[in-house]
This record gives structure tokens, sequence and C-alpha cells, in this order.
């Protein structure tokens, strides 16, 4: 890939406060949780961003509905593509369904069979991969022509995502930290966009699992970069690529970008389910577990909030870990 072009377009507030109108009434304004127990821990006043309780179970469904509603009837009667390694793939197919089309999603073949069923119990058409699950949703978007809609790396996508950084800034207005997950970058795109356009302030903090951090890589490359497929307990964050909108946006908005090992999100995990009952899935912990680990540096006393992601938790793994 070539160097990430610095000028290249950045989400604005007009482009958030538009995906938000767009999105109301489709998708679940989630809760914040006041997680005192957990804040005490490690020195702050902390709340949880129970995005968890999101439709579909993630986050995921804030920027695909905003990217098929922005795209004209043509565009949606094709149906849609993607790839995914879990809850990309359940948003899109559940998506797919309220508008009435069709929906493909290429999944790793190593991907959870929650997920996988879950796609399917929407309405998904799932295809398997051992190879690049990009590479093979690109080659059915040209034999069936159906339209692409990337999990990531696309300004309707993470304008969608932005709206849960407005909701973030709505809860908590004298939010000194968030702490947001990292896998391909379109949460942390659009929370950080949304935080600092509107919140200058408020310091943005990403987290990665160490096994799976390719934003950090392409952070020190100065371009997106691939790598080898990423294994982690958290799933969802295992990103084998970022894009170009995403890379730009981290550096236009997010203040550092940390990494957790996988016992750190475990610890994290345990935590928040028997403290605060959520039961968040491995990628949904990591904030915290930037928090528990000291991975992030974050001022006594200061108010945080941390995004739980998601819980489509796979049990097989939960077992393992607790």
């Amino acid at each position: 890939m070539t160097d990430l072009d610095p000028l290249g377009p950045l989400v604005t507030l007009a482009d958030i406060d538009a995906a938000a109108t767009r999105i109301a009434g489709r998708i679940h304004r989630t809760p914040m949780h006041s997680a005192t127990a957990l804040g005490e821990r490690v020195g702050v006043r902390l709340a949880l961003k129970a995005e968890l309780f999101q439709k579909t179970g993630s986050f995921k469904v804030r920027g695909v509905f905003n990217k098929v509603l922005s795209l004209s009837p043509e565009e949606r009667a094709r149906g849609f593509v993607s790839c995914s390694a879990g809850n990309h793939a359940a948003a899109l197919a559940f998506v797919a369904a309220a508008v009435g089309v069709p929906a493909t999603i290429v999944m790793p073949a190593a991907a959870a069979r929650t997920k996988i069923d879950a796609t399917r119990g929407y309405g998904g058409e799932v295809v398997l991969t051992e190879g690049s699950v990009l590479a093979v949703a690109r080659e059915i978007e040209q034999d069936r022509r159906m339209t692409f809609v990337h999990p990531f790396d696309d300004l309707a996508v993470i304008a969608g995502h932005a709206t849960l950084g407005l909701e973030i800034l709505a809860d908590v207005e004298d939010v000194d930290v968030v702490l947001v997950p990292v896998g391909g970058g379109g949460l942390i795109s659009g929370a950080a966009a949304a935080i600092k356009l509107r919140r200058p302030v408020t310091r943005v903090i990403g987290v990665e699992p160490v096994t799976a951090d390719v934003m950090t890589q392409s952070l020190a490359a100065g371009k997106p970069l691939h790598i080898a497929y990423p294994k982690t307990i958290a799933d969802g964050l295992a990103a084998p690529f970022t894009g170009e909108h995403n890379l730009r946006h981290v550096r236009a908005f997010v203040d550092e970008i940390v990494r957790v090992t996988d016992d750190d999100i475990a610890r994290a995990l345990g935590l928040i389910m028997q403290r605060c009952k959520l039961a968040a899935e491995p990628s949904g912990a990591a904030a915290y577990a930037a928090l528990l680990s000291k991975a992030a540096t974050v001022p006594e006393k200061a108010c945080v909030v941390c995004v739980v992601s998601g819980g489509n938790v796979d049990p097989a793994v939960l077992k393992q870990i607790l």
C-alpha cells in the first residue's frame, strides 16, 4: 500500500449529526452504567458505555445502518456483501433484512460458531474461507453485482459509529478520558471524531490486543498494513488489516493507542461480569483492561468512560477464561 495521504477526507460534525438523524429509531440508545467498584480499583470515577445492549449485541449496526440508508435505491436493491469475523456479519445480515434485501458475508473458517449461527439467524448467507475474507468478498461483489459494505474503512460507517461518541458526551458531560477497543478501526475513528469535534479537551485512548495490533503497526509505518491473521481471545478485535480512512481518523482525533495482553482482557472481563453483571465479550473488556493493567495512564480521580463494545461471547472461550 502507498503512504497515507494526510489531506484525505474526515467526517465532520454535520456528517455525524446527519447520521444520528438517519439512524434514529433504528438502533438502541444504549445505557451508561456507573462502575464505582471497578473505578476504585484503578483510582478513577468510572462509567461503562454498555454497547453490548445494542441491536445484534454490538456497536456495528450504527455504522451499517448509516451506510445502507445513505445508498441509492438501486445500490440497496442489489443486496449486500462484506467480510467479518462476526459482529459486522450479524449487523449486516440484520440491516439487510430490515430493508428487505439479501446479504452475503464471508467469514473465516475459524470464526466463532455462535457468531456464524447468529449471522445465519438474522438471514445472512455465510461463506466460510481459509483464505482472505476480503478477497473472497470482493470476488462475490463482482460475480453477483452486489453492493460491498466495508466493515470499517468507509466514511458513512465511521459517521454512524460516531453517534456512540455523541451519546457518551450527552451522558457524561465532564468526561476526561474515553477508552475505546480497536479492531479494524471503525469504532475508534467515529467515536474519537465525535468526541474531539464536540469536546476537544477529552482524551481519547484506543486499546488493542498485543497479538492483534494492526493499528499500532500501521501508525508506526505511516500507512495501512495487512498482518498475518491475528490470534487473540478478543476475536472482535482480530482484524488483519486497517483502512486509509481509519488510520487518517486515528491520526487526527486519537491521543494514544495502547496494547493489552489476553490475560489482561480475561481479568477485566471477569471483573465486569462479576461486579457489574454485564455479559461482555472479550473485545468489550479491552478498554477496562487498559486501566487495570496500567497500559493506559489516567490521572487519579479522572472521570473515565470505557466502551463495552459488544456482548457476543463464545461460550467455549468464556469457559476457558473463567
